[in-house]
């Protein structure tokens, strides 16, 4: 299964790649008006679902566009076929393809594709995480003065503000810097690469973080929601770090909940 979720993101992402700057149609999603999706979204996944039903049949799938492709298996796979749509569109070489596969509720295989640097981050459960090929651990910072954080906001921060940018102002005064990537599959993958320290967003999907949580995890990180309780896919709010700073992370994170 991750040997087909690697080829399958790799195709997609030549794919987006060849289309940078190729875009016919944006449409926006649910009347949101900072929610794109454009046609290469649609033909990333629609080529992703392909291969996985020519080669597992039977296996169920949830993807970003399409929603549910529902057969009643143990096997689930989670796609984000362009995850960073609005960089995307903008020619902002910052995007990433996301599949994942959950057995019986559990994520146990994941890729993150990042194919403007060509890398591909991938995990088996209990097998480690890999960057082309070379194991993955997550830092060593050891505070958050000495930590770079990252983090990203919702389509909806405008009619539903809550508490994010209070969140964000009380980490830039702990941390060392914060960064906005626009792609959360990257912001996971690159905690999992030991190349930024944690990671907190209050809104997500289960595409968006399925395959990352998992990169971080078999890198040796640690993945919660922002109270310190387990984190499931399908909890919208993430905090992710390299296991050292997570307690630190959640103090902050309590002073605006």
């Amino acid at each position: 299964m991750l040997t087909t979720a690697i080829e399958a993101a790799r195709e997609a992402g030549k794919l987006l790649r060849e289309g940078v700057g190729k875009i016919t149609s944006i449409e926006r999603k649910q009347g949101e008006a900072t929610n794109l999706v454009t046609e290469f979204d649609k033909l990333a996944e629609a080529l992703i679902i392909a291969k996985i039903h020519e080669r597992f049949p039977s296996h169920d799938i949830l993807a970003e566009e399409s929603g549910s492709h529902a057969i009643v298996s143990d096997y689930r796979w989670v796609i984000d076929p362009l995850d960073g749509t609005t960089n995307f569109a903008h020619g902002l070489p910052l995007f990433s393809v996301s599949i994942a596969v959950e057995y019986r509720g559990e994520i146990v295989a994941g890729v993150v594709y990042d194919p403007s640097a060509d890398e591909v981050f991938s995990a088996e459960k209990g097998k480690g995480a890999f960057c082309n090929g070379t194991r993955l651990h997550v830092s060593a910072a050891d505070s958050l003065i000495n930590s770079l954080l990252v983090t990203g906001f919702p389509y909806t921060i405008r009619e539903h503000p809550g508490r994010i940018i209070e969140h964000f102002n009380n980490f830039l005064m702990e941390a060392q810097g914060i960064r906005r990537l626009g792609s959360a599959a990257i912001d996971l993958a690159y905690i999992a690469a030991g190349r930024l320290d944690g990671y907190w967003e209050m809104t997500l999907f289960p595409w968006d973080k399925a395959a990352g949580v998992l990169l971080v995890r078999e890198a040796g990180g640690r993945v919660t929601d922002i109270l310190g309780n387990p984190d499931s896919i399908y909890t919208p709010n993430t905090l992710a770090s390299n296991g050292i700073i997570h307690q630190a992370m959640l103090d902050v994170l309590r002073k605006s909940l």
